[in-house]
């Protein structure tokens, strides 16, 4: 299969991170979203990730400029679908919302066209379901900040075929990622091992048993983490590391999994992290 013309749904941090790194490795890239402000807010993060790459010499000005003619943007979600050789999902982590995408998705795009969802923990399987094309249905589960961090975590659902796997895979590789391949479990890796680790780190809040700077300190000095677990929570969003918890509770239905009862409190009071301005830590 080859790809040349990549759609990316979503213009927030890891959509626009994705059309990024895609537009940068030479491929046309269409950023989807529900609106233009959304989409303008994109593009400018772009252009001022690529200034940053300029001023550090990791690029060029000429090869800069190259990379922002690559992406274009869209409203209409249906009307990009129909010009793409690979679409990846990017929007917020919600079953019912991509399960919406992915209908109109597998409704317009043409039938050799690969459908992958950058989801943290949503099923890849249940996904594809809602689709008439599961074969072609993939994860591809970008890090922040994509433009900076290597890892994709490729999930294959029940249904994928090993051609779309080593297509991803191939992908993958030639924008400098480096792939690992993962099976179809809430959570996958990253999340199943990360997530429990900072529900706990939340616990240890709640309990009294240290101020979340100290906790942090523990980790970063005493585990060689480069960032604490609260820190990278507020990072994240405290609201998204809320929905992987819920969805890694409903999928093993085991008690280790519960969401921190504070961790609720917070995401219900708009505190956030450094989107909302406060977390553990006021921003």
């Amino acid at each position: 299969m080859q790809i040349k013309n990549i759609t990316v749904i979503g213009a927030g941090t890891m959509g626009n991170g994705i059309a990024h790194v895609f537009a940068q490795g030479g491929y046309s890239v269409t950023i989807v979203d529900v609106n233009d402000q959304a989409l303008q807010k994109g593009i400018e993060t772009i252009t001022n990730n690529l200034a940053r790459q300029v001023k550090k010499g990791t690029l060029t000005e000429a090869d800069s400029q190259a990379t922002r003619s690559r992406i274009s943007k869209q409203t209409d979600l249906a009307a990009a679908a129909k010009t793409a050789d690979l679409i990846i999902e990017a929007a917020t982590e919600r079953f019912d919302l991509k399960k919406q995408i992915f209908q109109t998705l597998d409704a317009n795009a043409r039938p050799d066209v690969i459908l992958a969802s950058n989801t943290s923990s949503i099923s890849i399987t249940e996904l594809a379901a809602t689709t008439k094309r599961a074969p072609q249905v993939i994860g591809m589960h970008f890090f922040n900040p994509v433009p900076v961090m290597k890892l994709v975590e490729i999930i294959r659902g029940l249904a994928t075929t090993d051609d779309v796997y080593k297509t991803v895979r191939e992908l993958s590789e030639a924008v400098g990622k480096t792939p690992v391949e993962v099976n179809d479990f809430p959570g996958f890796v990253s999340n199943r091992v990360l997530m429990p680790m900072i529900n706990e780190a939340i616990y240890c809040v709640m309990e009294g048993v240290a101020k979340p700077e100290d906790i942090d300190t523990v980790m970063k000095l005493g585990m060689a983490h480069p960032m604490g677990p609260l820190a990278l929570a507020d990072f994240i969003g405290l609201d998204v590391c809320l929905a992987i918890m819920n969805v890694l509770h409903e999928g093993f239905a085991d008690t280790k999994y519960r969401p921190c009862p504070l961790l609720k409190k917070m995401v219900a009071a708009g505190m956030l992290g450094r989107k909302s301005g406060r977390g553990f830590y006021s921003y």
